[in-house]
């Protein structure tokens, strides 16, 4: 039975594709200077890498105190992901959650909550949660972090504490660079329209109720749906669905790049596997599957601008495999991510914050704001 589909799973599946997407950040909003750095002496500041493999590294040396370390470099390591968009470091030896909480402490401003999520995770801290659960024989295609919430993430940094066998990559794409890439008719139709998440919560696939919002509380529930510009019924059955309407393209907030930033093809009926869709389709109905994406007038997306988009996303793929205790940082604005299909056990850690908020398309002019 797929009803289980995006709950944690004990045991993995062989891969059935490649590596994974990872995301790739842009300019991250400025943030003051931290505290003062270890006495492990820096390495030299890494060169940006042949397109093809991956974000470019910084390999450290020495370091006993990876949240001294980070918050002494704090300043150098955002402008390195302001500059390359993405930011390996190697060497800081992040073996827990915790670690990953006091280097995020040191590195970023302030931790995001997660609200609206589509599949599981286990929170750990303040802004950091596992990986979402997601079969381990499926990729999860490129998208930015929470793009359909009026608030988002501006920074995220993902941490290896155990690698997996096979596959398993966190890859990276130029948000700017796949709007430019795009055919101008499609990316012209979401700019002037924006796109529109439906979501059926049915507690039986996907994030619950309370996983994605919090609370369980009816009333609850409708007042965040009502403050965070989301439709939403209660079905006869207690299932709730929502409709969002989310702009397409961002301007960065700090940068002023236009940037393609949704979760249209991700999100899509159409990025399902044939038999995961048919079997959604037999079981909810067309207009009642955990989540779908249409244009912003209503219209359904066809299959091959689903697989228009993801061509776009496979061009400007980069990738590099996780080693353990690797840290990725990445501007969530500029940069999409994703992860590959991967064998055995495989441990990345994800830590959200610096809020941004990102208005909705009759809110104003598209552009993101970093929130105080």
């Amino acid at each position: 039975m797929l009803s289980a589909l995006f709950r944690r799973h004990p045991a993995p599946a062989a891969p059935t594709a490649p590596a994974e997407p990872a995301p790739t950040p842009v300019e991250p909003p400025p943030s003051s200077a931290g505290p003062a750095p270890s006495a492990a002496a820096p390495a030299a500041e890494p060169a940006p890498p042949a397109s093809a493999d991956g974000p470019p590294v910084w390999e450290t040396e020495g370091v006993t105190d990876a949240a001294a370390w980070a918050a002494g470099q704090r300043e150098t390591l955002r402008r390195l992901v302001a500059e390359h968009g993405a930011l390996t470091v190697r060497g800081l030896g992040l073996r827990t959650p915790a670690d990953v909480a006091s280097v995020l402490r040191g590195v970023a401003g302030r931790p995001v909550t997660e609200r609206e999520a589509f599949a599981e995770r286990t929170p750990h801290t303040a802004g950091v949660y596992s990986s979402s659960a997601w079969p381990p024989n499926q990729p999860m295609c490129m998208h930015h972090e929470l793009s359909y919430a009026v608030e988002c993430p501006g920074l995220l940094l993902f941490a290896c504490l155990v690698p997996p066998d096979a596959g398993g990559a966190t890859a990276v794409a130029d948000a700017a660079a796949v709007l430019r890439a795009l055919p101008a008719g499609t990316a012209g139709r979401f700019e002037r329209e924006g796109w529109l998440l439906t979501r059926t919560y049915n507690g039986e696939i996907g994030a619950t109720l309370g996983q994605s919002f919090g609370t369980d509380d009816r009333a609850a529930v409708e007042a965040y749906c009502r403050a965070h510009a989301i439709d939403f019924a209660w079905q006869p059955d207690g299932s709730l669905r929502t409709r969002q309407h989310r702009r397409a393209v961002v301007r960065h907030p700090v940068t002023g790049r236009r940037c393609w930033f949704n979760q249209i093809a991700f999100l899509n009926e159409w990025t399902m596997a044939p038999e995961v869709r048919e079997f959604l389709v037999a079981e909810y109905g067309p207009d009642a599957l955990p989540f779908n994406t249409r244009y912003g007038d209503g219209d359904p997306v066809p299959r091959e601008v689903v697989e228009e988009i993801a061509a776009v996303y496979d061009a400007h793929t980069v990738r590099r495999p996780w080693r353990a205790g690797d840290l990725l940082l990445v501007d969530n604005i500029a940069t999409a991510h994703s992860r590959e299909a991967y064998e055995g056990p495989r441990e990345v850690v994800v830590a959200l914050a610096d809020p941004v908020r990102l208005d909705p398309p009759h809110a104003g002019p598209p552009n993101g704001r970093t929130t105080p």
